[in-house]
């Protein structure tokens, strides 16, 4: 299983995610570093284990408030071995541009952000190794345009199935609608992310097929810990 560490940036400060109500996030509180500045809370996951890759999101630029030019540059160098996937509210033309200009990032296109017919025809076009699709999922509808849905056929060779609404919540992850997305992939990786409360949580992601998990609040809270990362990923 493939473990990535999420940070939320709004504002130039890492916040705390709850069920998605953006509003309501507030500056996260970790053990694992000193304050909310995006770039050490990096440092800290850095510390505590060797995680192949780094989740970003920027709200600010999901949200359409300008996205943080900076953060991506200040994370890349803070933690150079973990990859970024970074999900700034980017459209299906912007990531052309992304995979162009930034090596060291894997752009992920949230479902929530994309527009129509144009996006959706580009979309299709992209490498599907270059990318990284997240389908959206809000009060347990999609947040996207139906077709992206679909139609697997057309997705990445990896797939983020995001349920914002367990997000932070603790009420552990959203397992049939993993199981679904993944018998429906073609083999593609599945990451779920939303709700992971423990070891236990994992080891079921792990039975439905799902090649990761994106994790936060249980890193913070130490619910999941060094030991039990190093155990996890070798399944």
């Amino acid at each position: 299983m493939h473990i990535i560490p999420v940070i939320d940036v709004r504002l130039g400060r890492a916040v705390a995610a709850v069920r998605g109500r953006r509003a309501d996030y507030r500056p996260l509180t970790t053990p694992l570093a000193t304050g909310s500045n995006p770039v050490d809370i990096a440092r800290g996951y850095a510390k505590l284990f060797t995680f192949p890759a780094l989740y970003v999101a920027d709200l600010d630029g999901i949200e359409g408030r300008g996205r943080d030019q900076d953060l991506t540059a200040q994370l890349a160098a803070a933690v150079p071995r973990m990859r970024l996937w970074v999900d700034n509210g980017a459209s299906a033309r912007d990531v052309v541009q992304r995979i162009a200009d930034e090596a060291h990032v894997t752009p992920v296109v949230g479902s929530e952000c994309l527009g129509g017919n144009d996006d959706v025809a580009m979309l299709r076009a992209l490498p599907p190794d270059r990318y990284v699709l997240s389908l959206d999922f809000k009060d347990d509808r999609f947040a996207g345009p139906p077709a992206v849905l679909e139609e697997p056929q057309y997705w990445p060779q990896a797939v983020i199935v995001m349920t914002l609404a367990r997000v932070g919540s603790g009420e552990g992850p959203d397992l049939q609608r993993v199981a679904g997305i993944v018998a429906r992939a073609g083999g593609r990786r599945i990451y779920a992310a939303g709700g992971v409360r423990d070891r236990a949580d994992i080891e079921a992601l792990h039975a439905t097929g799902a090649a990761g998990v994106l994790i936060a609040t249980a890193l913070h809270s130490g619910t999941i810990k060094a030991g039990d990362l190093e155990e996890i990923t070798g399944l």
